[in-house]
């Protein structure tokens, strides 16, 4: 497919004046930025720092109390209905401006999960009629989660022993843990594929089906409620998805798909297409084949897991947190990006994993005016309160044995071995890990799902039994 690089979303300056001019400020009340206590597990150590914590949580590194109800507020701010949830980060709420703007959005929202993101936040939703963004999208190219409650409980199961067996058979990380090849009806998609830049990722993407990554994904064992064992996983389309948002960011910046986009910072300017040009049209259609891999992936890794269990799946809950729909709000058809928000339409339900040693939940989207104002869309995880480098501590990358490998130079503000060792006492089996995804680096879940209690419920709650992730310190590009 040849598309046509000078296309690009609609100009702001061609917005009507009362778009362009409006001043309305959201209630300065609402505009806080939140470092939230982690209460469970190890004891929280919060960023104090600013220079560090500026990276990735916002300017401020103020914790204000947890307040007792919801916070939801709904103001509209240069032509933008914006509706929030939670304490506000006041970078985020920029960084959501600048893109609703930008755009020519009619609505924008912000999970309670939300923090500062490349362009977009994270927990960001835009919808726009006639705008996409594939930094709004992000890299990582329908990134989700998908859960499945198996048919045997989680009593009658040797967490450790699976643990390992799922370390064995299951790759994290960069690379196969084994020379297995799968084949499945997406790789032939991707072979004949519209874009031809897709077409010779074939073989990428054949490497990399039904691997985890690094970063924040992870598969782990659950239990519920009622004692039956779930298996969730978090990852999206790795590098067949990283590279096809990198080659889009640098059309979009009037460059080859080959080349590599300019470093603009995380603050640049949203990358935007119109969805009637043929730039626009090509994005679409690679973004759904990269959601599609995705998808696989994640259907793979769980069906690997349940393989190992010996199990059968009773329930099943997939979704992409990081993509684009068009949707019908409000009597018009939009293209709504979510950055880190979970879909969450009447009925429709969504797995929102915690931090490794949290409680995650299964929710179900409502039918209420606050669903309606949020997009139909809420929170994708936890939500982070200091960054990697925060939590880990400055550090460089070393080779043993011929192997990348990053080395800390100066501790971060987490003590891991007290994580692990609080994780060990509580029965939570944890297979790699490290500091930057330890649970004193994200908030609490259950606090940012309160702010959310007016559009969604939750129907089971799913306590950590084991935890498989990559490594800290394996060098993956493409994790997050």
């Amino acid at each position: 497919m040849n598309v046509n690089t000078n296309a690009s979303g609609p100009d702001p300056a061609d917005r009507d004046d009362d778009r362009r001019d409006a001043a309305a400020e959201p209630r300065t009340e609402q505009v806080q930025t939140q470092v939230w206590e982690q209460e469970q597990g190890a004891a929280a150590i919060i960023a104090s720092d600013p220079d560090i914590a500026a990276a990735e949580v916002g300017n401020s590194t103020d914790a204000p109390d947890a307040p007792d109800g919801p916070l939801v507020d709904t103001f509209e701010r240069d032509g933008v209905t914006v509706t929030t949830f939670g304490a506000v980060d006041a970078r985020a709420l920029e960084q959501l401006m600048r893109c609703a703007v930008a755009s020519a959005a009619d609505y924008a929202v912000l999970c309670a999960d939300h923090h500062i993101g490349y362009s977009q936040p994270i927990g960001g939703a835009i919808a726009a009629e006639h705008t996409i963004s594939p930094s709004g999208v992000g890299y990582d190219i329908g990134c989700g989660n998908k859960a499945v409650r198996t048919n045997i409980l989680a009593a009658d199961v040797d967490i450790p022993a699976i643990v390992h067996a799922i370390t064995r058979s299951v790759s994290f990380g960069m690379g196969r843990t084994n020379n297995e090849r799968l084949d499945h009806p997406v790789l032939e998609a991707i072979r004949n594929a519209d874009l031809r830049e897709q077409q010779k990722m074939t073989h990428l993407a054949a490497n990399q089906l039904g691997t985890v990554g690094g970063g924040n994904h992870y598969v782990d064992l659950f239990s519920d409620e009622h004692g039956y064992l779930w298996v969730g996983v978090h990852f999206g389309s790795r590098g067949f998805g990283h590279k096809t948002a990198t080659g889009f960011l640098a059309l979009g910046q009037g460059l080859q798909f080959t080349d590599h986009p300019r470093e603009l910072g995380m603050d640049a300017e949203p990358t935007l297409f119109d969805t009637r040009t043929d730039l626009g049209q090509a994005y679409i259609a690679a973004m759904q084949l990269a959601g599609d891999y995705a998808y696989a992936g994640r259907d793979v890794v769980t069906a690997k897991v349940l393989s190992i269990l010996g199990a059968s799946a009773e329930e099943e809950i997939h979704n992409h947190h990081n993509y684009a729909w068009l949707e019908n709000h409000f009597g018009r058809d939009y293209w709504v990006v979510r950055k880190g928000c979970t879909p969450a339409f009447p009925g429709q339900t969504g797995f929102v994993g915690a931090s490794m040693g949290g409680t995650s939940v299964i929710l179900e989207g409502q039918d209420t005016e606050e669903s309606r104002r949020a997009l139909a869309s809420t929170v994708h995880g936890a939500g982070r309160v200091m960054s990697r480098r925060a939590a880990i501590g400055k550090t460089k990358r070393v080779r043993v044995n011929g192997q990348s490998r990053v080395e800390v130079v100066t501790a971060g503000l987490v003590d891991w071995n007290a994580v692990k060792s609080d994780l060990t006492e509580r029965g939570i089996v944890l297979k790699g890990g490290g500091a930057d995804e330890a649970p004193p680096a994200y908030k609490n879940l259950d606090d940012v799902l309160t702010h959310h209690t007016g559009s969604i419920r939750v129907n089971h709650r799913l306590r950590p039994l084991g935890v498989v992730m990559a490594r800290s310190d394996v060098h993956d590009p493409y994790r997050d």
